[in-house]
């Protein structure tokens, strides 16, 4: 089943696509690599998840703004690529968790993107190399920051 197919069958909203809030741009393809810049928790009335993980969020919470930063980064993706189909496997992701200093726990959060992507592109296609670390702060206090590189077609 291709991905376009996948997320319909899971009844996925993807958010609009994050325009840039500075000097980047939110995708760049190099032959055939597609390189995503670092997308925050966007949700579909156009508003982040905001919150340190360890202090206003619990461990679901921010779990849960990975997922959603992983819905914004399908936006990008079926925006700039015209169909999320052209996807063939994602190389690698890297979650940034806002979080406290004794928070532990930053592979948990960053698994609701990597679980999401599993979900839409297969487990064979779909789960990459990654890196989940934290953060003592993100850009606008938002809870979670992913880029990620895909092998496109």
């Amino acid at each position: 089943m291709n991905a376009e197919a996948r997320l319909a069958e899971l009844k996925l909203e993807l958010p609009s696509a994050p325009k840039p809030v500075a000097v980047y741009k939110p995708l760049v393809t190099c032959g055939n690599l597609a390189y995503v810049s670092g997308h925050g928790p966007l949700k579909s009335d156009k508003t982040m998840m905001t919150g340190r993980v360890g202090q206003e969020l619990d461990l679901e919470a921010g779990k849960a703004a990975a997922r959603q930063t992983g819905l914004a980064i399908l936006a990008t993706l079926r925006s700039e690529l015209g169909s999320l189909d052209r996807v063939k496997r994602v190389i690698k992701v890297l979650g940034m968790v806002n979080c406290t200093p004794d928070f532990r726990d930053h592979p948990q959060v960053i698994n609701g993107c990597s679980e999401l992507f599993r979900d839409v592109f297969g487990p064979e296609n779909g789960i990459g190399a990654r890196s989940a670390v934290g953060m003592g702060s993100l850009p606008g206090n938002i809870a979670v920051e992913i880029e990620a590189v895909f092998e496109i077609a």
